[in-house]
């Protein structure tokens, strides 16, 4: 997969999977506009990338400021001379029973998870009509944006709703060609299962660790996924490859859900 010449802009990408996506189209090409709250660890992966021999510009961005959003991809193109591909990845989890969601947790939730991603959508779209080209949306769902699962009720209900995003956005934006697709990864290695484990053993006194046990056990191929894995399919649907494949979410999650 080549993606030489491109800009790629990647939000949430200071760790996990952002940061796996970050440098996987970095290899295949890309220069990287990293964008995250955590600016310490933005630091260190964009020396990643440019150990790489690529560019990279870094931008503290909340995503779920719109007026941000919109200037981050200004300082993407600003820096690195170009914008092609909106990689809409940051998001958070929550791990509650339906009975004991707060309204906080879902305000919060809501404008990370949806609003960040609908105010990607939008300012990426905007730029690339502005420059007068086609362009690459992407954005970050779940297995959860295909079932729902126990004690991530709100959390599921978020990644439908980037689904219905993805699938509106590309009818709405395929005439100006830009396609808008998501991936939908399944149980990935990274600090948010800690994060997610840790509260399942909270809720239901199971060991730590045991619920990631439980669900990587359940996988047809046999192993966690690892960012590398998810990186893989979005770099694919960065190319031109992928050029005929428009509002689709794309599971890659070692076979747990099947569509």
């Amino acid at each position: 997969m080549s993606l030489d010449g491109k800009v790629a802009l990647v939000t949430g990408a200071a760790q996990g999977i952002g940061r796996g996506i970050a440098l996987r189209m970095a290899r295949d090409g890309a220069d990287i506009a990293l964008v995250d709250l955590n600016t310490d660890r933005l630091a260190q992966v964009r020396r990643e990338v440019q150990a790489l021999g690529r560019k990279a510009s870094v931008s503290a961005t909340d995503v779920s400021q719109r007026d941000a959003v919109y200037a981050a991809i200004d300082h993407a193109e600003a820096e690195l001379g170009g914008f092609d591909i909106m990689i809409n990845n940051a998001g958070i989890a929550q791990v509650n029973p339906i009975a004991d969601v707060a309204p906080e947790e879902v305000e919060r939730i809501l404008r990370i998870n949806i609003q960040g991603v609908l105010w990607g959508i939008q300012a990426a779209a905007a730029k690339f009509k502005a420059r007068g080209q086609k362009g690459k949306i992407i954005n970050a769902s779940s297995i959860a944006g295909h079932d729902g699962f126990a004690m991530l009720g709100v959390y599921s209900a978020t990644k439908f709703a980037v689904r219905g995003l993805t699938q509106a956005a590309a009818k709405e934006y395929a005439s100006a060609g830009i396609t808008v697709n998501a991936y939908c990864p399944g149980i990935v290695g990274t600090d948010m299962w800690v994060e997610i484990d840790e509260r399942f053993s909270e809720l239901t006194g199971a060991e730590k660790g045991r619920t990631y046990e439980k669900f990587v056990e359940g996988i047809a191929l046999g192993r966690a996924q690892t960012p590398d894995d998810v990186a893989a399919l979005v770099s694919f649907l960065s190319g031109d490859d992928s050029d005929y494949i428009t509002g689709q979410s794309i599971l890659t999650d070692g076979g747990i859900v099947y569509r």
